[in-house]
């Protein structure tokens, strides 16, 4: 494996605990599942990394684009 493609994946790894923390943390809804969704998206960038570029389609496709509508959708019906 290459320094460039270890590199690549420690950052991802990182910035993907860091959205997931973000996540967790944070308080309002939005932001939070806006940071779900990223760190869904880095997900499927290392599944893709880790050449399983169908399995990273079906994270990019289902985890991170249908589930953050489906929660910005159920966010905007309720009242604060």
């Amino acid at each position: 494996m290459s320094s460039w493609l270890s590199f690549a994946h420690i950052v991802v790894l990182v910035v993907m605990l860091i959205a997931a923390f973000l996540a967790v943390v944070l308080k309002d809804l939005l932001p939070s599942v806006i940071a779900l969704a990223a760190a869904s998206l880095l997900l499927s960038l290392e599944f893709y990394l880790l050449h399983a570029p169908d399995v990273a389609i079906a994270e990019a496709g289902i985890g991170a684009a249908l589930t953050m509508a489906i929660f910005i959708f159920a966010i905007r019906a309720t009242k604060k």
